[in-house]
């Protein structure tokens, strides 16, 4: 079978021979963008060249929009894979305008222009992979050169990305942001709980101790024996937006929640964009990419809308009793933008908060000097609120971390920050 050289008439951006037989340079084409749909962070290995390649002799195609979703359904297996592979391969199977705004991201940057639109992360990610690798062709003054730089940097490029926003990370960076959240720590400050064990001095007597010492002189002494009450940290719920606008940062955020689940018990995680999912079962598996793999298999909603109004209340109907006890601690992790307006946001984020010991809501929009609380579902949530904190970078994620493990931090309190809300 001989394929067409090209989609729509037009030569893949790889093909360098006019000549050559027709089939190997489509093939050698779809080996070229496999490995840099792996170089932009998709699992992508030699088999599904090979399925790809099988794929387009069944297929076959006469048009682009048939190559397209050919290669899609090999390629991509997960919702947040698609943004991905959709200006991958638009840029690689030659679509001038994207290819030359890629092109320009690899020259050297200079002061943003005022009114320049910004560059999406992903693309940024796109461009990295299209990015030459150079390592052999280096002369040894310049391996020289990389590696005194690299170790004058070191403090300084760890510094940077403790405080680099998410959603502007390239691929490398985001790996390395994993890396930083797999060995962070969320001390939760310990909280009395109305159980008692045995101490040496403790507020209480144990009747039940005190009675078996007492047999064991005949009765003729009774010791008291003590018990004082069992300090434990409370339950920790996570309710994590995966809306479209909240893409980038929800997929850290996952690697988060993975960490705390696998790291303290009592820890129950929902996703929530026009529906609700438990996922604290997925998550307990040990290793991330797996746990992932199955969040992002069960979760229907990934990068729609958002409805944090019926979100919430459904979990307050069919979870709060189930895991709001013992003075559970709830972070709610959203941008606030809800599709409904807040309507009945507000009833529910009231209940919500009452049913839990402390509710922390963690913005990304908060990273902003300018932030002000305009969109109605802000508004509704703000009042009910006890902290309201940014997380943006891994630098909120360690005092997140920080504020957990002491009292609340009142300068946190929405009220303090914007007053009144209407």
């Amino acid at each position: 079978m001989r394929l067409p050289r090209g989609v729509d008439g037009v030569l893949p951006a790889h093909d360098n021979g006019d000549e050559a037989p027709v089939s190997g340079k489509l093939v050698e084409n779809v080996m070229h963008f496999a490995r840099t749909l792996r170089a932009a962070g998709l699992a992508v290995g030699p088999g599904r060249v090979i399925e790809a390649v099988r794929a387009i002799e069944v297929a076959g195609f006469t048009r682009r929009e048939d190559f397209y979703w050919t290669l899609h359904s090999v390629f991509v297996n997960r919702r947040d894979q698609r943004e991905l592979f959709d200006q991958a391969f638009h840029i690689f199977w030659r679509n001038p305008r994207l290819l030359e705004r890629v092109m320009g991201m690899l020259l050297p940057q200079i002061d943003k222009v005022p009114g320049e639109e910004d560059v999406p992360s992903t693309l940024k990610r796109i461009a990295e992979a299209f990015a030459p690798k150079r390592g052999k062709g280096e002369s040894s003054e310049e391996v020289l050169e990389k590696i005194e730089f690299d170790a004058r940097l070191t403090f300084s490029e760890q510094e940077k990305l403790q405080k680099m926003d998410f959603e502007a990370m390239s691929n490398e960076e985001v790996a390395r942001a994993r890396s930083a959240i797999a060995r962070l720590t969320l001390p939760l400050q310990k909280v009395r709980t109305r159980r008692y064990a045995r101490a040496h001095s403790g507020p209480r007597i144990d009747m039940p101790a005190t009675l078996r010492a007492s047999l064991r002189s005949g009765g003729a002494l009774i010791p008291l024996k003590s018990k004082a009450p069992i300090f434990r940290p409370p339950p920790l719920v996570v309710l994590c937006d995966i809306s479209g606008s909240m893409t980038q940062y929800s997929r850290l955020f996952l690697h988060f929640m993975h960490a705390l689940t696998n790291d303290r018990d009592r820890v129950y995680t929902f996703t929530f964009g026009t529906r609700l999912t438990n996922v604290t079962r997925f998550l307990k598996a040990k290793d991330v990419d797996a746990a992932l793999a199955r969040v992002s298999d069960e979760v229907k909603d990934w990068s729609g809308g958002t409805r944090i109004g019926t979100s919430l209340g459904d979990f307050n109907r069919h979870w709060s009793r189930r895991v709001l006890g013992q003075g559970a601690v709830v972070l709610l992790i959203s941008d606030g933008l809800d599709r409904e307006g807040g309507r009945e946001l507000s009833i529910e984020a009231e209940r919500l908060h009452k049913s839990c010991r402390r509710l922390i809501w963690l913005n990304p929009l908060l990273r902003f000097d300018g932030f002000e609380p305009k969109s109605q579902g802000i508004k509704a949530l703000l009042p009910h609120v006890d902290e309201f904190r940014p997380v943006h970078n891994l630098e909120s994620l360690g005092e997140l971390a920080k504020a957990l493990s002491g009292p609340p931090d009142r300068s946190r309190d929405p009220f303090r920050l914007f007053g009144a809300v209407a």
